[in-house]
């Protein structure tokens, strides 16, 4: 493989699969395992194969699989078939439609069920579920049907989705004007020190885990998007605390990355660490309890409960509510009796 030179395929007959500019404090590492850091469910074998068919370009030059990246290198991946999640195929998805009208509908979703079509996700989503059931929803400027804002595959709950262009403007300028309404309920490591409180900071991509978002502090202003979240206590549960989020702004993790900033990271969200025992005892049964907490919630523990905006036709100010699923309420019912039992 070593002395394979790739070619470099007409641009013109590829799609751009990943995009990354390498950060600036990143040291000398062959380009397969880095990409390995950086693109979700991509195994090496994988990432040598696009290389050896000349599909990783730097600066524009396709490059090998042992190719060093350095600083700010540009990095992308060319296939010659589009994205996946770009050939869209309804399907016959049971959703739960919480209110439907001719401009828009709100969905509650459930946990487990993906957004929108990604990498290593190409069905059973729920856009794949609008299309089957919708034709000619607006595309939002991503180019996906109906979508006005998203929320994680794991987390459940209310979602609103544009039926018109109208519609589709007209919400998508309330989330944008910070307008509209999204509380969500939480379980989050630790006793929380204060009853409420605002957690403010740029929002962007861990500079050396992609798969990641981060905070980036004052001296770092330049990077990541502003993001506010604001937080209030509902129960405090011994090693853990019942909260109430409201989203001022709506980044990508945004809830999930500021309580980890904040040192009360998600309860078993596994992608920040919140799958392990942060806080307690040592003693094998409390570890056996909160084991069994993360089989009851397979999951983290988040639920976008309340939605409000104003109608595009009609003017009128509309809040949706859900109840907090079956799998966290019981996850919470099991830490109420813990707490009594342990007097916490």
């Amino acid at each position: 493989m070593d002395d394979y030179t790739p070619q470099l395929p007409d641009e013109n007959d590829l799609y751009e699969h990943h995009a990354f500019t390498v950060d600036k404090g990143q040291t000398p590492l062959r380009i397969d395992k880095y990409l390995m850091n950086f693109v979700e469910n991509a195994t090496r074998n994988k990432i040598q194969a696009a290389a050896k068919e000349g599909s990783i370009f730097v600066n524009d030059v396709a490059v090998k699989a042992n190719y060093k990246v350095k600083p700010l290198d540009k990095i992308r991946v060319l296939l010659s078939h589009p994205p996946f999640e770009n050939l869209l195929v309804g399907e016959d998805i049971d959703i739960d439609v919480v209110y439907e009208d001719d401009d828009l509908l709100v969905v509650n979703k459930e946990a487990g069920i993906v957004v929108h079509p990604g990498h290593g996700n190409y069905s059973g989503t729920l856009i794949n579920a609008l299309i089957y059931r919708f034709d000619n929803l607006p595309n939002n400027s991503s180019e996906r049907p109906g979508l006005v804002h998203r929320i994680d595959k794991d987390t459940s709950g209310l979602l609103v989705v544009a039926k018109t262009e109208k519609a589709m403007a007209h919400l998508s300028a309330q989330f944008a004007n910070k307008t509209s309404e999204r509380e969500y309920v939480a379980i989050v490591w630790g006793n929380m020190k204060e009853d409420e409180g605002t957690i403010e900071g740029n929002i962007g991509r861990h500079p050396k885990n992609r798969l990641q978002n981060t905070v980036f502090f004052d001296d770092e202003a330049d990077k990541g998007k502003p993001a506010v979240t604001h937080y209030k206590v509902i129960e405090r549960l011994g090693y853990v605390t019942l909260v109430s989020c409201k989203l001022e702004t709506g980044r990508t993790h945004q809830i999930r990355v500021h309580m980890k900033h904040i040192g009360h990271t998600l309860f078993n969200d596994a992608r920040y660490g919140g799958e392990k025992i942060l806080k307690g005892t040592t003693f094998t049964k409390y570890k056996q309890f909160v084991d069994n907490c993360f089989k009851i919630l397979p999951r983290q523990a988040l639920h976008a409960k309340t939605l409000g905006f104003e109608h595009p036709t009609t003017g009128k100010f509309m809040q949706f509510e859900t109840p907090v699923p079956e799998d966290m309420q019981q996850c919470i019912e099991k830490w109420r009796n813990y707490t009594k039992n342990q007097d916490l």
